[in-house]
């Protein structure tokens, strides 16, 4: 069964440049041998992640996750079955937070600061929708 989960995380020290590098370099050879598909997000300091594939591998890698000291107060924000996936050319996919993308982040956004820790899971999808229709925003 194919199911995407959506989770948010703050990150547990500043990273810089290289240490993106290294988590996207590390999730997209992780995630091609498992069979996991989806986009990361990074905006200050907050980790916003979709992942979608066979709900066991999926599982696990989580909870890899919850153990990964670069990670604190991670939240499963939306889980659901899926009949297909939707981000299957990205093992991962990397969405910063840029001046020239900053307007995605506040479209969907409450505040001034972008906190998927408050928005709804209609939010959250129709967020990662726009990423899929709009490639532009991936820099």
């Amino acid at each position: 069964m194919l199911i995407q989960l959506i989770y948010a995380s703050r990150s547990s020290r500043v990273l810089g440049p290289a240490d993106v590098k290294d988590i996207l370099g590390a999730s997209q050879r992780n995630n091609t041998r498992a069979g996991i598909t989806g986009a990361l997000c990074l905006n200050n300091g907050i980790f916003l992640q979709l992942l979608e594939g066979d709900r066991a591998a999926v599982n696990a890698l989580y909870h890899r996750l919850l153990k990964d000291g670069r990670h604190r107060d991670t939240a499963v924000l939306d889980m659901s079955e899926i009949p297909c996936r939707r981000f299957t050319g990205w093992s991962m996919g990397l969405i910063a937070s840029l001046e020239s993308n900053r307007q995605l982040f506040l479209k969907y956004s409450g505040t001034a600061d972008f906190d998927p820790y408050s928005m709804s899971a209609v939010t959250l999808r129709s967020f990662f929708d726009e990423i899929l229709q709009n490639v532009r925003w991936l820099e």
